[in-house]
């Protein structure tokens, strides 16, 4: 029986290795590019640094040491150099993919640090493993611009997953859906009909705002903004105003708010305020052929009818008034169940007898 030379003898003392094997390594080496480990083979391993992670530039001395034990996969057993390839991120995926793996089977909310913004979405990290949530999954409104959310930690659920076909889909919508859901819940067990609230103008339309209740949202309508008319919800309210409301109507989900509180009822003093006999000023707010109503105060309108503007004849109001001009006028009548008002500038004129006796006695 021969014996064994020296080196046969050290070529056996080493274990053999194959491509894909998983192997535990110590750190002998470190550069600022690549990471040499002895792995207990006849050649020391290689892990360049896009082995090691994704981030890209990354100084290896920064985040390994000489000494540190690593476990990592063969790439290549011969490099053609002597070297044996290996990979410490893949492996870091694979497991990074059983962690996914457990989370989509067990419906998991997961929570990573934003890498990466895409055109179509967002891509995120899970112990090496990426997962892309699309734009329309990233939230539950549209949202055009992604860039807020690099490097941002979100919230997140898998819902599709075969990284066979490098699908790993994340989606963070369903998570806000059922947040916002539970926050409905919530408030509507609270608010009743007739409660202030506070709240934060969303949306302004032609037709009113909608208002921010804290996750609820209500609708102002532009005939409950003032007490007074209001031509353009867009002239008094903006995005981000901060308004106390009351809730005036609750149907299922819908919440009608209005800021038309009791305590400023205009007509709340009417019977004292605008009694008959009564002389006032106001402004000409409308016309039409048969009068002018004239704002005595937000939200009361008064009419002066044609045949009491003057004493001589009119055709038509606008022959004498115009918009935005301020009148004296008496109070002739007043109807507090049917908020009318009536008013006339003949009442405030002399006679025609009184006037001609004044002329004759000034002769």
């Amino acid at each position: 029986m021969s014996e064994l030379t020296f080196e046969q003898m050290l070529e056996e003392s080493f274990k053999t290795i194959r491509n894909g094997e998983v192997v535990d390594g110590t750190v002998i080496d470190v550069k600022p590019d690549e990471i040499i480990l002895n792995i207990g083979y006849k050649a020391d391993g290689i892990i360049m640094r896009n082995e090691y992670t994704n981030e890209p530039n990354v100084d290896l001395t920064t985040v390994v040491s000489v000494g540190d034990p690593m476990t990592v996969k063969v790439l290549k057993v011969n490099d053609g150099e002597g070297q044996v390839l290996l990979t410490y991120k893949r492996l870091a995926a694979e497991k990074g993919n059983e962690r996914l793996k457990e989370a989509y089977e067990n419906h998991e909310v997961l929570k990573a640090p934003v890498a990466q913004i895409l055109g179509g979405g967002l891509s995120v990290v899970v112990d090496e493993a990426r997962v892309f949530i699309p734009a329309s999954l990233v939230s539950d409104t549209y949202e055009k611009d992604l860039s807020k959310y690099q490097d941002q930690e979100i919230e997140f659920v898998i819902s599709e997953f075969n990284p066979r076909r490098n699908r790993v889909i994340g989606d963070r919508r369903q998570l806000l859906v059922a947040e916002k859901a539970e926050k409905q819940k919530e408030l509507f067990a609270k608010l009743q009909v007739g409660d202030t609230v506070e709240g934060t103008v969303k949306n302004v339309t032609d037709f009113g705002a909608f208002i921010d209740l804290g996750g609820v949202d209500g609708l102002l309508h532009i005939s409950e903004m003032s007490w007074g008319r209001v031509e353009n919800p867009k002239k008094v309210f903006k995005v981000g105003d901060e308004l106390k409301v009351l809730i005036k109507d609750i149907h299922d989900t819908k919440i009608a708010l209005s800021l038309k509180f009791p305590e400023t009822n205009p007509w709340a003093d009417a019977a004292e305020k605008y009694a008959v006999g009564t002389v006032i000023e106001g402004k000409v707010a409308r016309m039409t052929d048969f009068g002018a109503f004239v704002e005595l105060a937000p939200g009361v309108d008064a009419l002066l009818h044609v045949s009491q503007i003057s004493r001589t004849h009119v055709d038509k109001p606008s022959d004498v008034l115009s918009v935005g001009q301020t009148v004296t006028a008496k109070i002739v009548d007043l109807n507090e169940a049917d908020k009318k008002i009536s008013l006339s500038m003949k009442a405030l004129e002399p006679a025609e007898s009184e006037a001609s006796q004044n002329e004759s006695s000034e002769e």
